[in-house]
């Protein structure tokens, strides 16, 4: 087998990021990217794209830490390079705010962002609700940007893109020798997972360019994130739930929040509502899967399941998934052992 076929089912972050480190990755092979969703109408988009990562309980400490810095990098390099305002990635610095001080007070990934330290008690005073805080650097990295800007880098290394919705896997047989499910909730249907579930988040796009430093409450829960051309206000929570449409009361809850930890908001303009169901499940699925039907094979590797954490750790996830494809095309390139008889 000289050319392997590869098709990535989902476009959201995790497809095309996955589709550029196979390119990158695997030699001598034909990437398509299959979604009946592309941006703006992914969860990506909705993602406020803050890089501070969630802890998934069911992956080892040291792998989610290899993941957020093998991200946090290749952002870094883009966010110091000509490409960074095209890629939608900014440098963004701020506060994480605690109402008590916190069991980990040094989190695993505070050596990856730029000058972790904890706050001083003046700028506390900044926030009389709170006792403790954590001040750093990190990057923002704004989906309805960079999705565009990864669409490109696939197009620009041969790969294609396909407008389509798949209802099983084995669609994509025999057109393609290897299937890469980045489908995120879709997986339920694709994959079987029962394990994957939503989590529904809302959250307002506001106008308030005076606004410069995040701020974000330690539950994860409230949040102010400046970005390049709007400020996200967050957020919710919502395990199970299935609903896109913004809800109303929500709005304002999230809002009143935030005005508490920043007053100055109450002049905030432009206020837009969305909604993102985020895939969830208790680790990331990342992993190599045979389908074998009426002695037909179909080497499938899934990558989903990133829930919160999909921008914080996409970069280190797609170059794993892409080391699991190279191995697949390896395996079906190598001829099978004659049998001795």
């Amino acid at each position: 087998m000289d050319r392997v076929r590869i098709a990535v089912v989902g476009a959201g972050v995790m497809g095309l990021s996955t589709a550029v480190c196979i390119s990158k990755l695997v030699p001598r092979c034909s990437i398509t990217v299959i979604s009946d969703k592309f941006t703006p109408e992914t969860t990506s988009d909705v993602a406020a794209g803050m890089l501070i990562p969630p802890t998934y309980p069911d992956t080892p400490l040291h792998k989610q830490k290899q993941w957020f810095k093998e991200t946090f990098d290749h952002l870094f390099a883009i966010a110091n390079s000509t490409e960074a305002e095209d890629a939608g990635v900014l440098l963004v610095s701020g506060w994480q705010i605690f109402r008590s001080i916190p069991a980990e007070e040094v989190p695993f990934w505070a050596d990856v962002v730029l000058g972790f330290r904890k706050m001083t008690k003046d700028e506390l005073k900044k926030f009389p609700q709170h006792v403790f805080g954590q001040a750093f650097t990190t990057l923002k990295c704004e989906g309805p940007v960079y999705l565009p800007w990864l669409e490109k880098r696939v197009k620009g290394s041969g790969g294609l893109i396909l407008t389509q919705r798949i209802e099983d896997l084995w669609e994509l047989h025999p057109s393609f020798d290897i299937v890469v499910n980045c489908s995120g909730l879709g997986s339920r249907q694709l994959a079987g997972d029962a394990k994957i579930f939503p989590v529904r988040g809302q959250v307002l796009k506001v106008q308030a360019p005076w606004l410069k430093h995040f701020i974000r409450d330690g539950s994860g829960l409230t949040y102010i994130y400046p970005g390049i051309s709007n400020v996200t206000l967050g957020g919710t929570r919502q395990k199970g739930d299935w609903n896109l449409s913004p809800d109303a009361e929500i709005s304002k809850d999230i809002f009143s929040r935030c005005c508490v930890l920043e007053p100055s908001l109450r002049g905030a303009c432009d206020i837009r509502e969305k909604v993102g169901l985020r895939p969830s499940r208790s680790g990331v699925r990342l992993e190599k899967e045979l389908l074998v039907r009426d002695g037909r094979r179909l080497p499938v590797v899934h990558h989903y399941g990133h829930g919160s954490g999909g921008i914080a750790t996409h970069w280190g996830t797609a170059l794993e998934a892409a080391r699991l494809v190279s191995e697949c095309a390896q395996a079906l390139r190598t001829p099978a052992p004659k049998s001795k008889l």
